[in-house]
This record gives structure tokens, C-alpha cells and sequence, in this order.
């Protein structure tokens, strides 16, 4: 009975320590979903030299002109699409969208 007990205890302290844990900055996750989602047109530096980029004459996301818009227009770009973007409300959580507009602030040109 005894061990039984402790084998509880010590499956319990693993279970809360499991629930615990602290997940990955919004910003974190951000550059994973960009690096999956959006690198492919805007670049992995996101200044939109791809090939696709080019064509589609993206804007270079660490410009200051991209950089001074607010979070709330990022978030409504990202959501609804601008011009040949396709919009990216239906494919991912508001979470993760938010997490892109964190990510791209980390961009900005310095």
C-alpha cells in the first residue's frame, strides 16, 4: 500500500510539473509559423526578395513603412489578405496571428 501511495505522489508532482510548463513566447511561435507560412514569398529576413517576392512586388516587412503601421492593421493584413496575400483568418488561430505581428516587430531595419 505504501508504494502505491508514493508511486501516486511522485506520478502526481510529474503530472502538475507537465502543466506547468511555460510554452514559447508568442514571438517564438511567430517565427515558426512564419518561417512555415510566409517565408516562402517574404523571405526568410522578411524583406521580400524571393522570386515570388518580385513578381508580386512585396513590401519589405522591416521598413519603416511596414514597422509604423499598428498592430491592429498587421493583425487585419494577416487576417484578410491585401492584394495578392492571401488571407490567413480561416487558416490560423488569432494567437498565432498575433504572434506574426510580434515576430515581425522583431524585424524592423535598426
Amino acid at each position: 500500500m505504501k508504494s502505491t501511495a508514493r508511486l501516486l505522489a511522485i506520478v502526481s508532482v510529474f503530472v502538475l510539473a507537465a502543466a506547468l510548463v511555460i510554452p514559447a513566447s508568442a514571438a517564438d511561435d511567430g517565427a515558426a509559423n512564419f518561417k512555415s507560412k510566409c517565408a516562402m514569398c517574404h523571405g526568410a529576413d522578411a524583406t521580400g526578395k524571393t522570386p515570388m517576392g518580385a513578381r508580386l512586388n512585396i513590401r519589405d516587412l522591416t521598413s519603416p513603412e511596414v514597422q509604423k503601421q499598428s498592430d491592429a492593421d498587421l493583425q487585419n493584413v494577416i487576417t484578410k489578405g491585401r492584394n495578392k496575400m492571401v488571407a490567413f483568418g480561416g487558416k490560423l488561430t488569432n494567437d498565432q496571428i498575433t504572434g506574426l505581428v510580434k515576430y515581425i516587430r522583431t524585424v524592423a531595419k535598426k
